[in-house]
């Protein structure tokens, strides 16, 4: 079994267990959300030792030149040091600006940041609440160019930071980000076809994809789908009738029960895309929101041609209760 020194303590770490695992039975966990190496929250340092690869997957270079690793990633098989990220340098501060409700289920959060902030449209960031360091990823829904950025919250029963983004924090209230983080950006040929489909504020990152592309002269058909599984799931209505007067751009809303308002379909995102008569062979995807629909999407698309590196995901993952 491998051996962990944190903090001036020594802790064995099962055969098979994570860092935070480990850590978390002794009573010294760092912070952490969504426990899948997608959200980045609960980076952390070695200091000594080697990582396994998987502990470092889609971390930028320079985060891997300083030994930070993803501690819900790492499976350590040999003794390793670890200390807390260097917060100060990898993050940035920023305030909330704005609170608009989108939905029953949605909130646009706008954030300003004290510093110039590079990221792309798409991309995620982790939001950090300063008062305990809880720290929640979000997608950007804004462009670089822009002077706020925006964040499109769900508002999770139960969930810790989304009560406190959506009803609690107060406009002005300083916030800290890490980031930005994701391959959910835009990356295409001009005349290539663009899939682009998610569920509930996986909507987020595809507008923000679609009106990126749009912006750099993309002119090549753009798809985009958005799901859920009542009419109450979808938002942004107006924003993507405008997206949908571009001649190259095909919105498509969807439902799976309930009521079908004007303007959108019953029927699994899946079908619509597969059933569309896109050239998949030919096309890029962006898929983001619900896990289940990112894996089942991802699987067939390849399934119907689309090569695995032309599809770009980010499943959503709701952190655990209590967490």
């Amino acid at each position: 079994m491998a051996r962990l020194t944190y903090r001036g303590g020594s802790f064995e770490a099962e055969d098979g267990e994570s860092v935070l695992e480990c850590l978390e039975r002794a009573g010294c966990a760092p912070p952490s959300s969504c426990r899948s190496g997608q959200c980045q929250s609960c980076l952390m340092k070695a200091t000594s030792g080697s990582l396994p690869p998987a502990a470092q997957q889609g971390l930028k270079d320079a985060w891997r030149a300083q030994g930070l690793f993803l501690a819900c990633a790492c499976r350590p098989t040999e003794d390793l040091e670890v200390a807390d990220a260097d917060g100060g340098a990898l993050e940035v501060a920023a305030t909330i600006t704005g609170r608009e409700v989108l939905s029953d289920e949605v909130v646009r959060i706008r954030l300003a940041t004290g510093s110039p902030f590079e990221y792309r449209a798409g991309q995620f960031v982790s939001v950090i609440r300063p008062s305990d360091r809880l720290t929640r990823p979000y997608s950007l829904a804004s462009l670089p160019s822009e002077p706020q950025l925006e964040l499109h919250v769900r508002r999770v029963p139960g969930g810790r930071m989304s009560a406190w983004l959506c009803d609690e924090a107060p406009i002005g209230e300083p916030v800290q980000l890490r980031g930005p983080a994701g391959e959910c950006f835009y990356l295409a040929g001009e005349e290539q076809p663009l899939v682009l489909a998610g569920t509930s504020t996986g909507l987020a990152p595809l507008v923000g994809i679609v009106r990126d592309a749009l912006d750099r002269g993309h002119r090549g058909p753009i798809a985009l789908y958005h799901g859920s599984v009542r009419a109450s799931g979808l938002y942004l209505a107006d924003e993507l009738d405008t997206l949908a007067t571009h001649p190259n751009v095909r919105v498509v809303r969807s439902v799976l029960e309930g009521p079908t308002p004007d303007g959108v379909v019953q029927e699994g995102l899946d079908a619509l895309v597969l059933g569309s008569g896109h050239d998949l062979k030919a096309a890029r995807a962006w898929l983001c929101g619900a896990p289940e629909l990112v894996r089942l999407l991802k699987k067939k698309l390849f399934l119907a041609g689309m090569p695995l590196k032309a599809i770009a995901s980010d499943p959503f993952v709701v952190a655990p209760a209590g967490a």
